[in-house]
């Protein structure tokens, strides 16, 4: 039992958007959509399930339409449709919201630091901190493994719920977050074994 696998869940970042360039927070579902790097960045990944012949039974996407508007390219790979996971939405940042972090420096001294050495916090008041997020989607995607024991699945998200995953997966601190680093229009693996977790890989993005 030990080694039995319950799942594996390749985890696909959605394209870049105009706020990918300056690196932007920002938690809103509806703006920005996929820029035209962004729609290159998900054929690069589309290409790379391809040739990979990876195989797949379910694909489940975040809320937001830059997620969705990735789904929909990857799904029409295995000429499927794919689900909506309220909770796999970003992070919720409040007044960071469309701040870029030199912004937020000016804006609000000392903030970041609290915010990457205090994650049980929320930072700023009106965000959601750090270790409640990590909690919400580690529990979102131990429902997601449940209901798909056995499964290859795809889940189409942010940058941060990637992050979240990798630390809920490895049991890392939650000060852990901001150290590990995702691109726009990468992939991450992870298999869920009955009691333990292991990262195949992590970031790739096909050239």
């Amino acid at each position: 039992m030990y080694f039995d696998r319950k799942c594996k869940i390749t985890f696909i970042c959605n394209g870049a958007t105009i706020f990918s360039e300056e690196d932007r927070f920002t938690d809103s579902e509806t703006y920005p959509p996929l820029s035209e790097t962004g729609q290159e960045e998900i054929e690069k990944i589309c290409e790379f399930l391809k040739n990979r012949g990876i195989k797949n039974d379910k694909i489940y996407s975040s809320p937001a339409v830059r997620s969705q508007q990735s789904a929909v390219m990857i799904s029409k790979i295995f000429k499927q449709d794919f689900e909506i996971i309220e909770d796999l939405h970003p992070r919720k940042c409040g007044a960071f919201n469309g701040l870029t972090f030199e912004q937020i420096d000016e804006k609000y001294p000392d903030a970041l630091e609290k915010l990457i050495k205090n994650p049980d916090i929320a930072t700023p008041e009106d965000a959601e901190a750090v270790s409640d997020f990590i909690n919400r989607i580690k529990e979102s995607i131990n429902r997601i493994i449940n209901q798909n024991t056995g499964n290859r699945i795809i889940i189409v998200t942010h940058k941060d719920v990637i992050k979240a995953a990798i630390c809920g997966a490895l049991d890392l601190p939650d000060t852990s977050l901001h150290r590990i680093y995702i691109k726009s229009g990468s992939a991450t693996q992870i298999s869920y074994f009955e009691r333990w977790s292991s990262l195949v890989y992590c970031d790739y993005k096909p050239m």
